[in-house]
């Protein structure tokens, strides 16, 4: 059996940082955000869709300017659910062909590194959900610092998703990142045994 884990958190709250930790512990990553650019990419069905609807988005080479299509979704609700109706399906299928290429090779576990796992109410294809929490001053500090945002577009960016506070009670382990990456790692470890350790033992 292989058991798959959904890993998730919100901006700037160090879920890269730790699906690196959880590469170098010898686990496939499938990571949703680079699947997400793998099927705007020019020719692909989503991004054919997405310049139908979108207008003044694209670069001369014509590919997506993630930037300009952040700029007019993270400013309007419906524009974004317009956008996340042609991405996802298609980052869910990719995902799916991908986690059933791990389960053909008998791999221990996989992790699925989805920022929107419990907004998109993805959690049915997941044994197991790991949050990456951080408190809310140390994120927009964070995102600020990272992008060069000012608060307002740092705020705008963190609100669009669901708070972190209420994620806590949806997940089945949390990750505290507010502190060392040592200490981070550290409760890596002793979640991906725990998990690992019953769910095997459970098969």
């Amino acid at each position: 059996m292989t058991i798959v884990i959904g890993l998730t958190g919100g901006i700037a709250s160090g879920k890269s940082t730790v699906s690196n930790m959880i590469r170098k512990q010898g686990l496939r990553v499938v990571d949703a955000d680079i699947i997400a650019r793998e099927v705007v990419e020019i020719g692909q069905p989503a991004y054919k869709k997405i310049i139908e609807t979108f207008d003044g988005i694209l670069d001369e080479d014509k590919s997506i300017n993630r930037q300009k299509l952040g700029s007019i979704i993270f400013a309007d609700e419906k524009k974004r659910q317009q956008l996340n109706s042609i991405v996802h399906p298609a980052v869910r299928e990719e995902m799916l062909k991908q986690v059933e290429s791990e389960k053909q090779k008998n791999a221990l576990a996989v992790v699925l590194d989805i920022p929107l796992l419990f907004e998109s109410k993805l959690t049915h294809i997941v044994d197991k959900t790991i949050l990456v929490y951080v408190d809310e001053h140390i994120q927009l500090e964070r995102l600020m610092g990272r992008n060069g945002y000012t608060e307002h577009e740092a705020r705008m960016r963190i609100e669009s998703q669901m708070p972190l506070k209420e994620k806590l009670k949806l997940a089945d382990y949390v990750i505290n990142n507010n502190g060392t990456l040592e200490e981070t790692e550290r409760q890596l470890r002793n979640i991906l045994d725990t998990i690992i350790w019953n769910l095997s033992n459970n098969d």
